[in-house]
C-alpha cells in the first residue's frame, strides 16, 4: 500500500467517525464542534489531492463562517429544548442514511477513480481559475439556490427566536 493511500485511508476514517459523533451525540453544541472537525478533515483530504485552493476555501467557508452561523442559530433556538429526540425523527434519519448508500453505491465502486495524490490530466484541478470558471458557468444555479436557502435559514431562525422573547 502507498503512502498516499495510507494517509487518504486514515483521513477517511477519523472523517467517518466525527461524523458519525454529528448524529449521534446528545448535546448539540458538541454535535457543532464535531462537524468543525468534520469539516477540516475534509479539506485536509482536498489538500492531498493538490487542491490547495478548493482546501482553503474549505476551512474558511464552512468550518469558518458557516459554523459559526451554525452556533449563532444553535444559541439562539436554546439548545434545552432539542434535547429531546423521538423514535419517529431516528427511523426517518435511518432510512435517509439507507436511501443515501445505495445511492453512493455506484459511486463508491466505480473503478476508474483517482488515487489520493493524483491530480487529473490537465493540471488544473483545484485552480483559483477553474474553480471560478466552474463556478459562476456550470454551477451559477445551484450556487444562488444556496445563498437563499442559507438567507431563509437566517431569517427563520431570528423570527423564531424573536417568537421565544
Amino acid at each position: 500500500m502507498t503512502s498516499p493511500m495510507i494517509l487518504f485511508l486514515i483521513l477517511a476514517g477519523l472523517s467517518i467517525v466525527f461524523s458519525l459523533l454529528v448524529v449521534f451525540q446528545r448535546n448539540v453544541v458538541y454535535s457543532a464542534m464535531a462537524l468543525v472537525a468534520t469539516l477540516f478533515l475534509i479539506a485536509v483530504l482536498f489538500l492531498t489531492l493538490e487542491a490547495a485552493m478548493v482546501g482553503i476555501l474549505q476551512i474558511l467557508v464552512y468550518a469558518g463562517a458557516i459554523m459559526v452561523l451554525f452556533l449563532f442559530v444553535i444559541m439562539l433556538l436554546n439548545p434545552g429544548l432539542l434535547e429531546g429526540r423521538s423514535i419517529a425523527w431516528w427511523i426517518l434519519g435511518s432510512l435517509a442514511a439507507v436511501l443515501l448508500l445505495f445511492v453512493l453505491v455506484p459511486f463508491l465502486s466505480d473503478s476508474g477513480r483517482l488515487l489520493p495524490g493524483q491530480a487529473p490530466a490537465g493540471g488544473s484541478f483545484g485552480s483559483p481559475e477553474s474553480l471560478a470558471q466552474s463556478l459562476f458557468t456550470d454551477f451559477v444555479l445551484p450556487f444562488e439556490i444556496a445563498s437563499v436557502l442559507l438567507l431563509v435559514a437566517i431569517v427563520g431562525a431570528v423570527v423564531l427566536a424573536k417568537r421565544e422573547v
